[in-house]
C-alpha cells in the first residue's frame, strides 16, 4: 500500500517540530519537512527536509513537482500580532500571497491543502467560538489570516481550515517563550509580573494541536475545525495555575487589565473555541492546562 505523503510548511516552528515528531512515528506516513533556511530540528531520520520559501512560486513548484505530496499542512506565517500591526507588507507576502501561491500549486498537483489559522479572526465579543461564527477581525494579524482562509474556502482545491488558540509547548531551538515558562523564570527569579484577566482564551498545548492537524490530514476531512485547548481561562489564570503547578510563590502574580499594556495591534477580549464538532467529526481529545503544564515540565527536564 502506497504511504500517505504528508509535507509541512514551517516545520523549524512549534507546531511544525510537533508535528514531524509525531508523523515520524506513523509507519503509514511518509513525512517531508520544509522551511525556510536550514533544518532545526534536533533529529535527522525518518523524514525529508527540503528548504522552500512559500512566497516564492518557482520554489513551490520545484518542491511540491520533486515530492508529489497528497496533503500539505500549512503551519507557517507571520504570527508575531505586533510586528504584522507594523509591518503589514511583510505580513500579508507571508500569510496571504504564499497562501494563494500555494494553492495555485495544490490545484496543479492536486494536494489537499491544511491551512492554519487562529482565533484572532474574531473580533473577540462573544467567545467561545463555533466554526459557524462569523469573523470580525480586530488586526491586521486577524486580517490577514481571514483573508488567507476567504482564499482557501473560495479555491476548488480539496481543503480544511485549522483554527486554533494561544499554542503553548517546548520546542527545540525557540526565540519565543510561553505563558509557563515566563510564569515559572519570572517567580523563580522572585520577579514581580502583571497578567491581564480580561482576556479569555482555551489554551492549546503544541501536541493536541499537532493531533489534530494529524486527524484532519489523515481523514483528508474536509470544512473548518476549531482545536483547541479544553479549559476556558484567563492569563492570569493560567499564571495562578503554572505557579500552583510549580509551588512558586503567587503573591508576585498581580491581576491587570490590557489597558495597563500599550501595544500596537488590538486583540480580541474573548475568544475561545466550542470543541463540538472537532470531537464528533475528528475524535478530537484535548489535555486539560493542568495536563499541559505537567508535560512541559517533563520536556524542560
Amino acid at each position: 500500500m502506497e504511504k500517505k505523503r504528508i509535507l509541512i510548511t514551517g516545520s523549524n516552528g512549534l507546531l511544525g517540530q510537533k508535528l514531524v515528531e509525531m508523523l515520524v512515528e506513523k509507519p503509514s506516513i511518509e513525512t517531508i519537512a520544509t522551511a525556510r533556511g536550514e533544518n532545526r530540528l534536533p533529529f535527522h531520520e525518518g523524514y525529508q527536509y527540503l528548504e522552500m520559501d512559500i512566497t516564492n512560486p518557482a520554489d513551490v513548484d520545484h518542491v511540491l513537482a520533486a515530492t508529489r505530496p497528497h496533503v500539505i499542512i500549512h503551519t507557517a506565517a507571520m504570527t508575531n500580532v505586533d510586528q504584522c500591526e507594523m509591518e503589514k507588507d511583510a505580513c500579508w507576502k507571508l500569510n496571504v500571497t504564499a497562501v494563494e501561491i500555494l494553492i495555485a500549486a495544490c490545484k496543479k498537483y492536486n494536494i489537499f491543502f491544511e491551512h492554519l489559522s487562529t482565533d484572532f479572526i474574531f473580533d473577540g465579543t462573544s467567545g467561545p467560538y463555533s466554526e459557524e461564527d462569523l469573523p470580525n477581525p480586530v488586526s491586521f494579524y486577524g486580517w490577514s489570516k481571514y483573508a488567507a482562509e476567504k482564499a482557501v474556502m473560495s479555491s476548488d482545491i480539496q481543503w480544511a481550515i485549522t483554527r486554533t488558540v494561544l499554542v503553548y509547548g517546548i520546542a527545540h531551538d525557540m526565540s519565543r517563550s510561553n505563558i509557563i515558562l515566563w510564569v515559572k523564570k519570572s517567580l523563580e527569579e522572585g520577579n514581580s509580573i502583571k497578567v491581564v484577566t480580561d482576556q479569555f482564551r482555551t489554551p492549546t498545548l503544541a501536541e493536541d494541536l499537532a493531533l489534530g492537524c494529524f486527524l484532519i490530514a489523515d481523514q483528508q476531512a474536509q470544512g473548518i475545525f476549531h482545536i483547541s485547548g479544553k479549559d476556558f481561562l484567563t492569563p492570569y489564570e493560567m499564571a495562578i495555575m503554572a505557579a500552583d503547578y510549580f509551588s512558586l510563590d503567587k503573591s508576585l502574580i498581580s491581576p491587570t487589565d490590557a489597558s495597563a499594556f500599550s501595544q500596537p495591534a488590538r486583540r480580541p477580549p474573548r475568544t475561545g473555541f466550542d470543541l463540538t464538532k472537532s470531537r464528533k467529526v475528528l475524535g478530537y481529545e484535548p489535555h486539560t492546562f493542568r495536563e499541559g503544564i505537567a508535560l512541559v515540565e517533563k520536556q524542560i527536564g
